[in-house]
């Protein structure tokens, strides 16, 4: 049995006429794994708070979405007490979780094979751009994208969908019909309908295949292996 989501009828004519040529990367989940480092400073931010963790397998919840919307919707923080919250999360990771991170298997396989084929390549990620670009370059990622998208430091931009549509108005992207974006939770998914751009949803990074079929992903990828099939 086939490990992708099923699709209508006319999945063929569609495909046929879909050759993506601009593909958004989601970071964390989807270009790396990085549970470790995000849980670890989520669990130090915490601690500031008296809160202990003794499982920090829940704290995976965290990765993904905006920081800010992980600490109102899981702990009740006030938007002053996230706001700290998330200083004292990036104490811990600019020091330590950003390096407690691994690149998935496949992936600098992937990316080189779409580079070659003349992809635009561009990371659309709701970290901070200033950790983003340091993490791709740490493992030899950077050199793959032509532009990196991400939060800034001071929140005004953290929701996927305004990455989304910063990348696209900094790359003068108007092609839309020929660009997606690749992701493992719903937000990925959801910035990209917000923006109309067909997307495709991950398993192998930290959502799951209800979730993203629940937010509408166009196409599903079991592993990394399976993604340049959408591509085209």
């Amino acid at each position: 049995m086939s490990s992708w989501l099923s699709v209508p009828a006319s999945f063929g004519k569609q495909k046929e006429e879909k050759m993506y040529q601009t593909i958004l990367f989601d970071l964390d989940g989807t270009l790396t794994n990085s549970e470790l480092g995000i849980t670890n400073s989520v669990a130090y931010a915490l601690g500031k708070y008296g809160i202990e963790v003794p499982d920090k397998k829940a704290l995976r919840v965290f990765i993904g979405p905006p920081l800010q919307d992980s600490f109102e919707r899981f702990y009740g923080f006030s938007k002053e007490e996230c706001l700290k919250a998330i200083d004292y999360y990036h104490e811990y990771f600019s020091e330590k979780g950003l390096y407690e991170n691994e690149v998935y298997p496949g992936i600098p396989d992937l990316l080189a094979s779409l580079k070659q084929a003349g992809k635009q390549l561009i990371v659309a990620t709701s970290k901070p751009e200033e950790f983003s670009i340091q993490i791709l370059k740490h493992f030899g990622l950077y050199d793959y994208f032509d532009f990196v998208a991400g939060a800034t430091m001071d929140r005004k931009r953290s929701k996927k969908s305004d990455v989304i549509q910063y990348a696209l108005e900094q790359n003068q992207i108007t092609d839309l019909a020929h660009t997606i974006m690749i992701g493992d939770r719903e937000h990925d998914v959801l910035g990209a309908q917000a923006q109309k751009l067909d997307s495709i949803g991950v398993l192998y990074g930290f959502g799951s295949r209800e979730e993203l079929e629940e937010a509408g992903a166009t196409y599903i990828a079991q592993e990394v292996s399976d993604i340049a099939a959408f591509i085209g």
